[in-house]
């Protein structure tokens, strides 16, 4: 049962997983030491609670990737820790962030110094996600990092578009001329920062 209930949950690395998953993980583990401890006890006291943790661990799931709002507010957002090769002490400061963990991550990184970074964006996970500077080429378009997703699942990325001093008409005249008259068929839409677009269509494998 716990086999099923985990394979269920989907596939994500364990410094992906969500606070939700982490707890579920956690009361699912519990239940069953309580089932192993007491024989007494029926399975059925543990299945059903095991299929409750289930069934909200999914819909939160299911709620996040469709609302990008929840998703932000549930699993939270990358944070700029070195824009543009400026450290961000405030931004660090509110993730409870301090040097000797960018200094770490860094390393993890193979990043030999702190002057080699044009942007170091702190994920959800807490995972660090470094951008060295490259000397000679243009700067990436958006102070996120090298790549703006502009469509997430049919949604145009109003935030996004801002970064880049882009309006909606804009982005839609350009899908226009690509060939693209429907943002809502858009499951993934991104620019990076020599202006090469990315443009995945819902569902295009099943159609062809």
């Amino acid at each position: 049962m716990i086999v099923v209930v985990f394979r269920m949950m989907g596939k994500r690395e364990i410094g992906e997983l969500s606070v939700l998953d982490i707890v579920v993980f956690l009361m699912v583990a519990e239940m069953a030491a309580f089932a192993i401890e007491d024989p007494k006890n029926t399975l059925w006291q543990v299945f059903i609670p095991m299929g409750v943790l289930l069934i909200v661990q999914r819909l939160t799931a299911w709620l996040s990737l469709k609302n990008t709002k929840f998703r932000a507010w549930f699993e939270g957002k990358p944070s700029v820790i070195v824009s543009r090769g400026k450290i961000d002490e405030h931004e660090m400061k509110k993730q409870r962030y301090n040097f000797d963990d960018l200094m770490q991550q860094l390393r993890e990184n193979g990043t030999k110094s702190i002057q080699d970074v044009e942007f170091a964006i702190l994920e959800p996970s807490g995972q660090l996600s470094v951008f060295e500077k490259s000397h000679g080429s243009e700067k990436p378009i958006s102070p996120d990092g090298y790549v703006v997703p502009l469509i997430i699942d049919g949604k145009i990325q109003k935030e996004a578009l801002g970064k880049i001093n882009q309006t909606e008409d804009w982005l839609r005249e350009e899908l226009t001329k690509k060939g693209y008259s429907s943002v809502q068929a858009i499951s993934f839409c991104s620019l990076d920062s020599d202006n090469s677009w990315y443009i995945d269509l819902k569902n295009e494998k099943k159609r062809g």
